[in-house]
């Protein structure tokens, strides 16, 4: 795995479609405490299933009525 831009890229990308598809958080394929690579997957994977998580949070709160 290079650890690149466009790495962390297309690991966010995962990160987000295994939160859409309903896979927890903990289901990252990649292991936070191993060497580099594995370091740097599980942090961007992780940071995109945030990212997807908020969106769909915010996406389900009702918005704030108007005064």
């Amino acid at each position: 795995m290079q650890l690149t831009r466009e790495t962390a890229h297309a690991l966010m990308a995962e990160g987000k479609a295994a939160q859409q598809n309903g896979d927890p958080s903990d289901a990252c394929p990649y292991d936070r405490l191993g060497n580099a690579e594995q370091q740097f997957g599980s942090r961007y994977w992780t940071r995109g299933w945030s990212m997807a998580r908020s969106a769909a949070e915010e996406a389900t709160q009702p918005a704030p009525a108007a005064s």
